[in-house]
C-alpha cells in the first residue's frame, strides 16, 4: 500500500469514528471478553524497560506478545490478522495510536483493552482464575 492509498485509508477510518462507534464501544475490549475467547492476543506495546519492571505473562489466560510501540512497523507480520488483538499500553494513548495503525493495515479484530493493569490484576486473584480454568476443565 502506498503512502497515499493510507492516507486515504486513514482517511476513511477517522470518517467512520462517529458518535455511533464511539458510543457502542466498538474500539474497546474488556478483559473478561477478551479471556473468554479460546485464541485473543493481548498485544502489549509498552515499552522493554515497562515490561521488564512489570511482565504480563498471562500464561494460564491468553497469548501475549510483546512489542514496543516503536517497533509495530518493523514487526507487524508477527501480529496475526485472524484472532482477536487487544491492545494494552499503561495509559491507552500508545494502544488508541496502534490500533489506528492496525486498521490502516487492515486489522479488523483489533480492540483497545480497557481497565488498565487494575482490570488484569483482578483477573489474576486465584477467584477469578479458579473460575476460569474450571470452566476450561483445566483445574483440579
Amino acid at each position: 500500500m502506498s503512502a497515499t492509498d493510507e492516507s486515504h485509508s486513514f482517511d476513511k477510518l477517522i470518517s467512520e469514528m462517529t458518535f455511533d462507534f464511539f458510543g457502542s464501544g466498538q474500539h474497546k475490549i474488556s478483559a473478561d471478553k477478551l479471556f473468554s475467547q479460546p485464541e485473543g492476543i493481548l498485544l502489549d506495546i509498552r515499552s522493554k524497560e515497562e515490561v521488564e519492571t512489570l511482565a504480563l505473562p498471562l500464561a494460564n489466560d491468553i497469548t501475549v506478545l510483546h512489542i514496543p510501540t516503536d517497533e509495530i512497523p518493523d514487526r507487524l507480520g508477527e501480529i496475526p490478522t485472524d484472532q482477536q488483538i487487544a491492545i494494552f499500553c499503561s495509559a491507552g494513548i500508545r494502544a488508541a495510536i496502534i490500533y489506528a495503525y492496525l486498521r490502516v493495515k487492515n486489522y479488523t479484530q483489533v480492540r483497545i483493552l480497557v481497565g488498565g493493569l487494575e482490570d488484569l490484576a483482578k483477573h489474576a486473584k486465584p477467584g477469578s482464575l479458579w473460575k476460569r480454568l474450571q470452566a476450561r476443565g483445566q483445574s483440579s
